[in-house]
């Protein structure tokens, strides 16, 4: 029996997982979801493929769609702020891959796709992200093209509603990014209110598995105390491994902590000040850190 060839579903592969990640906010479930659309891939007949990108976009749409009903379900119950899970992009993927799930894909991008239902989720993704035309979505998606546009339509309405992206030069990022690591590890106030926006907004997500705070710290005195309060309990000691690393298109760093608590932190930069802190503890969102560890670490 003739079956499609893999050389040609890897050449889609970057562009299948940064879809199912914007989707899905997780690469692990991202790269799940590939996999299985690539067995299916396996075993569709030629005849039934005439455009194989279009095929393997609506196959991840519709296994995204299925999972995002009991994802949504969880997120309910799911303890303190959930964040996206981390997108290193110096990581496992190889180059071209890690540029395609990469690009456009900040965490307050992310946050604000959590606010769209499923199906309004997936025609901005679809239309707005990757600039596939209407009736292609419409066969994925299995409605009519008039109704994709108003699911974007809508989609458009609610992304508006978030603060636009700022893009911040490789050397501004640097400087303030070393300089908030700085003063957060020393507990230095003032020097944090210096580099904070008025209107900081701090997340961290533990899960449950991890100490962190239940509800954002809003505003730079609160998230200045914020950071003096955690490096006295700390007693300033340093971290036993960190790397300065990009994390969804932002600054930031990968750490094991004192206690051994294993944490990303990425910077949002507006304006020469932070806007936004967003820091990951819960290890299941970690695994790709994880992979950067240096020998004799876990």
């Amino acid at each position: 029996m003739t079956v499609l060839s893999a050389l040609e579903f890897e050449q889609h592969r970057g562009y299948l997982t940064g879809l199912a990640y914007r989707m899905l906010g997780s690469l692990a479930d991202a790269q799940d979801t590939v996999q299985d659309a690539y067995l299916r891939w396996h075993r569709a007949k030629p005849a039934v493929v005439d455009n194989p990108r279009a095929f393997l976009s609506k196959t991840v749409t519709r296994l995204c769609l299925d999972q995002m009903k009991s994802a949504r379900r969880l997120r309910e119950t799911y303890v303190g702020p959930w964040l996206p899970e981390p997108l290193i992009e110096e990581m496992s993927l190889d180059e071209e891959n890690a540029g395609e799930v990469a690009h456009d894909a900040s965490v307050a991008l992310m946050l604000a796709l959590e606010r769209l239902s499923p199906l309004e989720r997936a025609a901005f993704i679809l239309h707005d992200v990757f600039d596939m035309d209407f009736d292609e979505i419409a066969g994925a998606l299995d409605r009519s093209e008039a109704a994709c546009r108003q699911l974007a339509a809508r989609a458009r309405a609610h992304m508006r509603e978030s603060p636009p992206r700022f893009r911040v030069s490789p050397s501004e990022a640097s400087r303030i990014a070393e300089a908030f690591y700085a003063a957060a590890r020393s507990g230095d106030v003032a020097g944090l209110r210096d580099l904070l926006a008025e209107d900081v907004a701090l997340r961290t997500d533990g899960g449950g598995h991890k100490p962190s705070a239940l509800r954002p710290v809003l505003g730079a005195d609160k998230v200045s105390r914020f950071f003096a309060g955690i490096a006295r309990k700390a007693h300033l000691a340093s971290p036993q491994w960190v790397r300065r690393v990009t994390i969804n298109g932002l600054p930031g760093f990968a750490t094991i902590e004192p206690d051994g608590t294993l944490q990303t932190t990425a910077l949002d930069i507006v304006d020469g000040r932070i806007a936004a802190v967003y820091i990951v503890r819960n290890p299941d969102k970690l695994g790709q850190v994880r992979a950067m560890l240096p020998p004799g670490r876990t």
